[in-house]
């Protein structure tokens, strides 16, 4: 019967292990000293060896015959681990395994000690879909937890598990496989497998399976079936639904110099090939980001990301506007949105085309782009110009001959450009807030602050990244961004506001209004809300006169000073 490659070719030793050498080293580690926890939380994206980590770690420290921390693989226990035939090691999923009973039951079996190996291990999957009774259950047995018994929890979704469970264990985070690593782990199996290969379909592979290495050995499963064992260019892109970087590369140079016609006929050779239109606006999003990454940090863009014709897509990179690119990459994502429930996904491609192909780049950057206004001394305009300055220096000669004095108004100082206008914080929002502010609050909200950040997306948590709640009440929660453009683009992103909303009910049961602010801003507007709200009473008592001493440190030191009576 034959067997996936990703099910032969699985990790049997932490060094099989692709793209997380840091994880497998500190377990490796733990175990040649003796210093392993009794619990461990490994989590991140699917495919990248959390339960492969997890069935090598059960084999290393139950082996006899370690070999720098790695498991021998061929005593009796080792291969009965390998053969799933081990009754002290114990998988679960919790997925179907979700209730209070299923958890009571591995609580109560957990007090027994092991029958065949030195420790039992309890790996439960998918931790995330225990329900919150059976969290409370396995929190009891993770508080206590009996001798020579180790569980490991492994999950995708670490911000849906309470944080009573995670402070008790050791948490890894798997990381997104690279495209290099996915690439030369298909090279050595298909060398092994004797199979031939064209590079360039493997690079397609590794760019579609999006970090997770189970998913590239099982795209690659399927070209291999539909190859007739072998791997071509043509049937990767055919399986994958991907388009070639040279369609790509000719699409988004189309685009950007706006000539709208090529592009839409080199959209719909696209489609007329069959691929698939999401797959092409996430490819589309991909090359983007990598020629943007190439502008700013080029050793972090690798040849499988750029494609077989490195050097187009250098030139490429040295002449777009990155604020183009910016608004590009904004204009797909929310494409991408709009297409998910769509039956029609060439009209939203259509649509797409025409819009990309109108971005311009901001009229300050075009401004600095060209030359500045002809010299020419045949100009009128310019010989204007010299006659009314040869003219002010007569008179102004003049009256220095005569000793007087210019009487013309002083010139009014121009002032300096502040930038792009931000819009005035809502003040009405924002006193509610501090009316009912407590320290307590601010702290809950504080604590949960980086659990939030994990549940945004990527261009989400860049942009949150200089934000940091300031005041807090029951009923919401004030936000202060460091920079003033930062909070434009913030509260003008109602996405972004409806994640941080429905992540903070799901962190900690209730969904505050979150109200931003300008972090420059921030010390007038409580400055005034204090002004303008003082309790009853406290206008009408007069203020005791300070001593010159006090007033001199207040002056130094701000409201730091506090007075203290003899």
């Amino acid at each position: 019967m034959y067997r996936a490659l990703y099910r032969v070719w699985r990790p049997q030793r932490f060094d099989e292990i692709v793209g997380q050498q840091m994880i497998t080293q500190t377990l490796k580690n733990a175990i040649m000293t003796h210093q392993t926890s009794h619990a461990y939380l490994f989590t991140g994206p699917r495919g990248t060896g959390k339960t492969s980590a997890a069935k090598i770690f059960a084999k290393a420290i139950n082996c006899h015959h370690l070999v720098d921390g790695e498991p021998c693989n061929k005593c009796e226990s080792c291969q009965a681990i390998t053969k799933g035939q081990m009754n002290d090691v114990i998988e679960i999923d919790a997925a179907s395994n979700n209730g209070v009973e299923e958890i009571r039951d591995i609580r109560d079996k957990a007090k027994y000690a092991p029958t065949q190996a030195d420790y039992k291990i309890y790996i439960i999957d998918e931790v995330h879909m225990l329900s919150t009774g059976a969290f409370n259950a396995l929190l009891k047995t993770l508080e206590e937890p009996p001798a020579n018994v180790i569980f490991i929890l492994a999950t995708t979704e670490p911000h849906k598990i309470p944080l009573t469970i995670i402070s008790r264990t050791q948490r890894f985070d798997f990381r997104r496989i690279t495209a290099k690593d996915s690439y030369d782990r298909m090279v050595y199996i298909l060398t092994q497998k004797k199979v031939d290969y064209d590079e360039k379909a493997l690079r397609v592979i590794a760019q579609a399976a999006e970090g997770g290495m189970r998913d590239a050995l099982s795209i690659l499963d399927q070209v291999i079936s539909f190859g007739d064992n072998t791997v071509t260019l043509d049937d990767a892109l055919m399986v994958t639904g991907s388009v070639t970087k040279k369609l790509l590369a000719d699409y988004v140079e189309e685009v950007t110099s706006h000539v709208t016609k090529p592009a839409l006929e080199t959209m719909r050779k696209i489609l007329q090939e069959g691929k698939d239109a999401n797959r092409f606006i996430e490819d589309l999003i991909s090359y983007t980001r990598d020629v943007l990454l190439y502008q700013q940090a080029p050793e972090m863009v690798d040849s499988i990301a750029m494609g077989e014709d490195d050097q187009r897509f250098a030139d490429f990179a040295k002449q777009i506007d990155a604020e183009v690119l910016y608004q590009m990459i904004k204009t797909l994502n929310d494409v991408q949105q709009q297409m998910r429930f769509t039956t029609h996904p060439d009209v939203y491609l259509e649509v797409l085309t025409v819009k990309l192909a109108q971005l311009e780049a901001p009229t300050a950057a075009k401004a600095a782009k060209q030359p500045t206004a002809a010299t020419d001394p045949a100009d009128p305009t310019i010989q204007k110009l010299a006659t009314k300055v040869d003219q002010l220096q007569s008179e102004l000669t003049a009256m220095k001959a005569n000793g007087g004095a210019s009487t013309a108004p002083k010139p009014a100082r121009a002032r300096p450009n502040s930038g792009p206008t931000v819009k005035k914080v809502n003040v009405s929002q924002v006193y509610p807030i501090l009316g009912a502010a407590t320290k307590d609050d601010l702290l809950k909200v504080r604590e949960v602050w980086a659990d939030l950040m994990n549940i945004l997306s990527v261009t989400q948590r860049a942009l949150m990244h200089v934000a940091k709640p300031v005041a807090a009440s029951a009923e919401g929660v004030v936000v202060a961004f460091d920079y003033a453009f930062l909070y434009q683009k913030a509260i003008d992103d109602q996405v972004l506001m409806d994640a941080l909303g429905n992540g903070l009910d799901r962190l900690m049961g209730q969904a505050p209004k979150i109200v931003c602010v300008p972090k420059e801003q921030w010390p007038q507007i409580r400055k005034d809300y204090l002004a303008t709200h003082q309790p009853e009473g406290a206008v009408a008592k007069k203020a005791p006169e300070k001593a010159p001493i006090v007033n001199e440190a207040e002056k130094r030191f701000g409201n730091l000073v506090e007075v203290k009576p003899d």
